[in-house]
């Protein structure tokens, strides 16, 4: 009688006769309600019980309420726990794993109410129970997913990735951020981030000025100098976003900073090679002007022999140096044009036979002079090669010229032509004073001399950064070899691709 007569209280409160609150608790098949006695026994069983646990009624009233706990939790004594709890407090709630009757887990919400009698003893216990599994599932992805981004920022070395409060407190710190500000997290965490920029700007307000801008527009990138923690400035590029909550509510900022100090440097020679490329053009244009009318002018008094030995002795130096003022005129403008892109080849099928010949025959003079010996091997079978006839003669006379100046008078120089699988090559061989090891890795550099005899030679480093670049033009490479002794010499071997003979 004592469970009709709380039925009957309980459905006369919610306005419902005992059969009707009967009715109402058994059809809900979102929650298992059901009841327990003292001991924890079940005494009543709802559908939504039977729907979530898999017991039906005749199957689990009368057994304990610990079945549904998983073994660990029964050995730890977790449901007389439970009911400890509720009996002492009135009320006991709790989530995790239970058994379904197949053995299968799901997470559930537990909600445990003491129940009493009319004299306020013990009668039993109330327990709801929420299958939560979905829900958890999802916490869970939640969870992993934040777990993964969060391990993913702490992981990224080339990026400082730092959260702000809304004041511009630092809250967040990444490996990214100690590498390149050089703080440790417990360092920096809860100091305002605008320990980071230089005096100058904190003095200017700029590190508010920046948050004020993003919080304003959105987002904010900017450049500038930035310090580290040991004083020392790094060029910065700088990302600050506002973060708001699912209201709208103003949370703070992320901020993302990379150090782009190589990036300007690199950013900054680009520039004054673009710079140095055009003043080397406006200059070889502006020697060429006076060197014309010198040039002629020195023709006419070669037409007539002067008197006076002195006189002739002048006009033949001026001669001489003003073909040395040319070529080099003509490597400046051979140079602009290669940096700039409006160097033209007029390409055709050649045999690289007659490249050697004329090559040979046009620094013949020089080597009379020097008193040296130039041996030319053009191998038995005929080479070709798809390129401009005049610059493929012009990288062979600028080697050989080179070999001729700086091998001492009476050296020894030979012109090699060879075949390597596809490709054909060129060898300039001397027994001249040869080029210090060191030195050969920066030969093919623009301004870059050999050593002291092309100096005193007059050369402006021009010669062989040109024969590089005419060379790479025509699909090739040239490397340069030296032991830096006297005697041995140097050698340059320039390898093109080899073409099919024309038909």
């Amino acid at each position: 009688m004592p469970d009709v007569l709380t039925r009957n209280a309980a459905a006369h409160a919610v306005g419902l006769d005992a059969d009707s609150y009967r009715l109402l608790v058994e059809s809900i098949p979102d929650y298992a309600i059901f009841m327990l006695d003292p001991e924890g026994r079940v005494r009543s069983w709802n559908t939504g019980a039977r729907r979530i646990k898999g017991y039906a009624a005749e199957e689990i009233i009368g057994r304990h309420f610990s079945v549904f706990y998983p073994p660990q939790r029964i050995a730890e004594g977790w449901p007389e726990h439970e009911l400890d709890v509720a009996a002492t407090t009135g009320r006991f709630e709790d989530e995790g794993w239970r058994l379904r009757k197949d053995g299968s887990r799901f997470w559930a919400n537990v909600v445990i109410t003491r129940l009493d009698e009319a004299d306020g003893s013990l009668r039993g216990f109330a327990k709801v129970t929420r299958d939560l599994t979905a829900r958890r599932k999802h916490e869970e992805l939640l969870r992993q997913s934040e777990e993964r981004f969060r391990l993913l920022v702490d992981s990224v070395r080339d990026h400082a990735i730092f959260m702000l409060d809304p004041l511009g407190h630092v809250a967040s710190w990444n490996l990214g951020a100690q590498l390149t500000k050089g703080y440790l997290a417990e360092d920096v965490i809860g100091r305002h981030f605008s320990l980071f920029y230089p005096e100058e700007q904190r003095a200017a307000g700029w590190p508010a000025r920046e948050l004020d801008l993003a919080l304003r527009n959105g987002g904010l990138e900017d450049e500038g100098w930035r310090l580290r923690k040991d004083g020392s400035r790094f060029w910065a590029g700088v990302v600050i976003t506002p973060i708001h909550d699912a209201t709208g509510r103003h949370l703070g900022f992320a901020k993302v900073t990379r150090d782009l100090s190589e990036h300007r440097r690199v950013r900054t020679l680009e520039d004054e090679g673009r710079r140095l490329t055009t003043f080397i053009a406006m200059l070889g244009h502006e020697l060429r002007n006076p060197i014309a009318p010198i040039a002629n002018a020195v023709s006419i008094l070669q037409l007539e022999e002067p008197e006076s030995e002195r006189v002739r002795t002048c006009r033949d130096i001026i001669a001489r140096q003003v073909g040395q003022l040319r070529r080099l005129v003509d490597d400046l403008l051979d140079m602009g044009r290669i940096t700039t892109g409006k160097i033209h080849l007029s390409r055709e099928v050649i045999p690289l036979g007659e490249v050697l010949a004329t090559a040979a025959e046009m620094v013949d003079p020089l080597v009379r002079e020097r008193g040296h010996v130039l041996v030319v091997d053009a191998g038995d079978a005929p080479l070709w090669v798809h390129g401009d006839r005049a610059r493929l003669v012009q990288v062979l006379g600028n080697l050989l010229n080179n070999a001729a100046k700086f091998t001492p008078p009476g050296g020894r120089i030979e012109l090699v032509l060879r075949s390597s699988g596809e490709r054909a090559e060129l060898s300039v061989r001397d027994n001249g004073q040869g080029i210090d090891p060191q030195r050969l890795p920066d030969v093919f550099n623009l301004f870059v001399q050999g050593g002291p005899d092309e100096a005193r030679a007059g050369g402006l480093g021009l010669g062989l950064s040109l024969v590089q670049q005419l060379v790479a033009l025509h699909g090739g490479d040239v490397s340069a070899y030296s032991v830096g002794q006297p005697g041995k010499g140097s050698e340059f071997v320039v390898r093109l691709p080899l073409a099919r003979p024309p038909a």
